[in-house]
């Protein structure tokens, strides 16, 4: 065995020695004072036998207590002072014996009380002989109250250790459930800082993928509408038209300017709920100003749109548009719907804005819409809307058109 191994029974082994030395001690005198008994030593040996294994076994422990008392019953041997050592067998028994173990342990401490006080009178032989003829054995043999004393005491050291060992049971089990709730407790608060962690982490990344976004619509419309005035106004001789487009082209610089300042400045879409409807025209113009043909139809009574349904329709148009720009042909008009909803006779409106732009791919095989179309979805999504894409062949080439439906309930 190694030596971590066999420090923990040296408590043990410590107590049973000591309570076989005091039993051999008292075995020793009692064979000296009684003419030769030698059961002593063997009772001696039993007793210290039961406390060193009340610990480790409290039920084989209890097991050589109840035989130490059948052989007292059977063959009314006398009882030694070093028998009230058992009592720590109580007291295990009560402190870390399993539950039948407890039960046994609490049925042993009346047993033990009947054997030595009822059917051995309380004798305890090593007391007897010492006491001897002295005047304080002539009193304990004479007098009922000294006798009754001496019971009284017998019986509070037979019987005190069960409770005892009972009590510091509850008492490890009531700190190991605190020690358990403690854990608990802070298990639950670091799964919950962890949880606000994370949570937190995601908050930060959706605000930079909206940000994202938001840089990717502005800059991708404005710079495409650049584009297209810049490519024209190569062509153009008259200086006046000249002049128009590098204003136009100024115009939208300062514009795209203006809006990567204002999304640079707050992760929320500063586009306002008033102004996404009626900056719709102004995309067009843009569009138009570039020199691309649009054909702009709007059905139904414009009307004012929540908050965010607004922003999202302003950004969904607008990357509409850029694709148009970018991916269309220029000598192709693109067309761009905008489908109001209509009042209902109960007096409200549907919930559902309609927004397409088609336009003709510039070569076969083009990109078509481009890649905002997650960013539109994503978008629409959020909200509760949708987008649908649609591909057709035509004489004139192939046909982009996307629609976006722009839940708008809520609104004035």
């Amino acid at each position: 065995m190694s030596e971590t191994g066999w420090r923990p029974y040296v408590p043990e082994a410590i107590a049973a020695f000591v309570v076989l030395a005091i039993g051999f001690t008292e075995a020793l005198v009692t064979w000296a004072m009684t003419g030769g008994r030698l059961e002593g030593f063997a009772q001696a040996l039993v007793v210290a036998f039961a406390v060193g294994l009340c610990r480790r076994a409290p039920g084989a422990a209890l097991g050589l207590v109840w035989g130490q008392g059948l052989l007292h019953v059977l063959f009314d041997e006398p009882i030694m002072l070093t028998e009230f050592a058992l009592t720590a067998v109580f007291f295990a028994g009560a402190r870390w014996g399993r539950p039948p173990t407890v039960v046994m342990s609490a049925l042993s401490v009346p047993l033990a009380v009947v054997v030595a006080f009822v059917l051995h009178s309380g004798k305890v032989v090593t007391l007897h002989l010492l006491l001897g003829g002295s005047r304080l054995g002539g009193i304990v043999r004479e007098e009922p109250t000294a006798q009754l004393a001496l019971a009284l005491i017998g019986l509070l050291v037979v019987a005190a250790p069960w409770p005892a060992g009972l009590m510091m049971r509850f008492l490890e089990r009531a700190s190991t459930s605190r020690t358990s709730m403690l854990a608990a407790e802070d298990a639950a608060a670091k799964a919950w800082r962890e949880t606000e962690h994370a949570r937190e982490i995601a908050h930060l990344r959706d605000q930079q993928t909206r940000l994202a976004r938001d840089v990717h619509d502005v800059v991708g419309h404005s710079l495409a509408v650049i584009l297209a005035q810049a490519e024209s106004g190569q062509y153009l001789d008259e200086t006046v038209k000249l002049k128009q487009t590098m204003q136009t082209i100024a115009t939208s610089a300062r514009s795209s300017l203006q809006d990567v300042r204002q999304v640079l400045s707050s992760t929320q879409d500063t586009t306002t709920a008033r102004g996404a409807a009626d900056r719709f025209d102004d995309l067009i113009a843009g569009v138009r100003g570039s020199g691309h043909e649009i054909v702009a139809t709007e059905l139904g009574t414009p009307r004012q749109l929540p908050r965010e349904a607004g922003a999202v329709a302003y950004r969904v148009f607008q990357e509409m548009l850029t694709n148009a720009i970018k991916h269309g042909r220029r000598d192709q008009p693109i067309t761009a719907e905008r489908h109001w909803p209509a009042t209902q006779p109960a007096g409200g409106f549907a919930d559902t804005l309609r927004i397409e732009v088609t336009n003709v791919a510039e070569a076969p095989g083009d990109a078509g819409p481009g890649r905002g179309l997650d960013g539109m979805r994503r978008r629409l999504e959020a909200i509760g809307g949708h987008l649908d894409v649609r591909r057709r062949e035509q004489p004139a080439g192939t046909t982009f058109t996307v629609t976006a439906f722009v839940p708008v309930r809520g609104g004035a």
